[in-house]
């Protein structure tokens, strides 16, 4: 009795692209090189909020959804406005606002609980890597 699944019944997957990954420093060059970073806080999830006044603008746009299936991100802060006191970045990705999750969620949905919300509290982590990634999906 063989009891091994057949070949034919395995799903079929398919991968995404290969990605060149970026190129190798050597450790004892990694402290004095511009392209590394020994700071991986820089990357944790953190807390930021906002309070905004009726009619005020949010000072910063988003970017992604569900569509790109890489999640919304901070494409735009406004100098010297309120989210960049903040802290917020061009590459932050909102992982959730007012506990309403954003990872899989339309850019119309998103946009939409950000305007109306007066009080603002998102959770945020810095990922350039996937936000340039979505950058070249949609420019």
């Amino acid at each position: 009795m063989d009891s091994r699944i057949p070949y034919d019944a395995y799903p079929v997957v398919f991968l995404p692209a290969y990605e060149n990954p970026p190129a190798w420093i050597p450790p004892h060059e990694r402290v004095y090189h511009p392209d590394y970073n020994n700071e991986l806080t820089q990357f944790l999830p953190r807390i930021v909020t906002l309070k905004k006044p009726p009619g005020a603008q949010l000072g910063f746009n988003i970017r992604g959804g569900k569509a790109s299936q890489l999640g919304i991100f901070i494409s735009k802060v406004i100098p010297d406005s309120d989210a960049h006191r903040a802290g917020l970045q061009e590459g932050d990705q909102v992982l959730a606002v007012n506990d309403v999750d954003f990872q899989d969620i339309e850019h119309s949905k998103a946009v939409e609980i950000l305007k109306t919300a007066r009080e603002i509290s998102m959770r945020v982590r810095f990922f350039p890597y996937n936000y340039h990634r979505q950058k070249e999906r949609t420019v």
